[in-house]
């Protein structure tokens, strides 16, 4: 009876419009907090100490702070954010070029350019790290420089030049990762409802005003995701340059943050001083993506972008004081901003926040 008891309590819980949210968020709170926050504290405190063994910990206050002001430091730090400019300049313009080619009627073989272009994500980066490593061989049997001596250059030291370490970190990223950020653009676009689009052609607009006031804007929230992801794994990058020069960086070439706390952590066990980079490293990511995040309006409040709102894009006029009664497809807070001359029922331009435009009909006569 006990037991029973206690089933229908659990299920009456289980089932409980108020409990219910909270027990499914659980194993989430409970991996947040063991797999993230924890590690996160505890790496704050071993920023303060020095570690020389389990049982033998002082606590030295800013000294591992005070270390970091060396060349090492600022080379590796450079370096990161070298490779994270590069790869976001990349991962703007590539995915969504390549998507929107990808998505035009008029392309044959899409299947086989999706799948051709996705692969290179599936690969293991140890593989395809040894792959391109033997591809920028400094021998005349490596191909780049092979197809550098046809052109009639002189064969290249790749992995000497911190240029071109450079440019082999960023061809091996860029390779990987533009096809699963090619397949986020390439949703994107198809979700975009055809009505816009023709709204457009019947206001002519070429190719290049339907990509920037249509296609751009619809994508936006796609585009932010993977700015802040590219972010992200810049500033944490290891395996890429850890596969061309292995445990060694001559001259910082190829040294990036994350390659330098395991330097001073697990090379030289200097396990506070790996955790005093953490944490700086934590606090640069933070601050770049908080700015971009801030930049690009995603913590402006709905009722703030509208008032801010002063209508200057689009194909046509501004028109205000439509009722919201003879449109179809406004949301609530949006408003007309622009469309035709006159009262003719046709489609219409709305934005809902600054860079963003949607088309709605117009349903019925009105007259501005």
């Amino acid at each position: 009876m006990n037991q029973n008891k206690e089933i229908r309590g659990f299920r009456k819980i289980l089932y409980s419009k108020k409990a219910a949210p909270y027990l499914f968020c659980l194993p989430f709170i409970i991996s947040f907090l063991i797999f993230f926050l924890y590690p996160t504290i505890n790496t704050v405190l071993m920023s303060f100490q020095k570690i020389e063994g389990f049982n033998n910990v002082k606590w030295i206050g800013l000294n591992n702070y005070k270390r970091l002001f060396n060349i090492h430091f600022y080379n590796a730090l450079k370096s990161s954010t070298i490779y994270m400019v590069c790869m976001v300049s990349i991962m703007l313009i590539l995915p969504i070029t390549i998507a929107t080619f990808l998505n035009s009627k008029i392309l044959k073989f899409k299947n086989f350019f999706r799948s051709a272009i996705f692969v290179p994500t599936l690969t293991s980066v140890i593989v395809a790290g040894i792959a391109f490593r033997l591809m920028f061989g400094e021998t005349e049997a490596g191909l780049f420089n092979s197809i550098i001596l046809k052109l009639g250059g002189e064969i290249v030291a790749w992995k000497t030049g911190y240029v071109t370490g450079m440019i082999m970190m960023v061809t091996l990223a860029a390779w990987r990762e533009l096809g699963i950020n090619m397949v986020y653009c390439l949703s994107a676009l198809q979700s975009i409802p055809e009505e816009l689009y023709e709204a457009a052609d019947i206001d002519g607009a070429n190719a290049v005003q339907k990509f920037v006031f249509v296609t751009i804007p619809q994508v936006k929230p796609i585009i932010i995701y993977i700015l802040t992801l590219t972010i992200l794994n810049g500033y944490r990058m290891f395996t890429e340059g850890y596969v061309y020069w292995n445990e060694t960086n001559p001259g910082d070439i190829g040294l990036t943050i994350v390659r330098y706390i395991y330097q001073q952590a697990f090379q030289r066990n200097d396990f506070g001083m790996g955790s005093a980079i953490g944490v700086v490293l934590l606090a640069i990511v933070l601050t770049v993506n908080m700015f971009q995040l801030n930049f690009f309006g995603l913590f402006k409040k709905e009722d703030e972008s509208a008032q801010k709102n002063d209508v200057r894009t689009g194909f046509h006029p501004v028109y205000a004081g439509v009722p919201d009664h003879a449109v179809s497809g406004l949301l609530p807070g949006h408003r007309i901003t622009s469309g035709r001359a006159g009262d003719i029922p046709g489609r219409y331009e709305v934005l809902p926040e600054p860079g963003r435009h949607e088309m709605v009909q117009l349903s019925q006569p009105v007259h501005i």
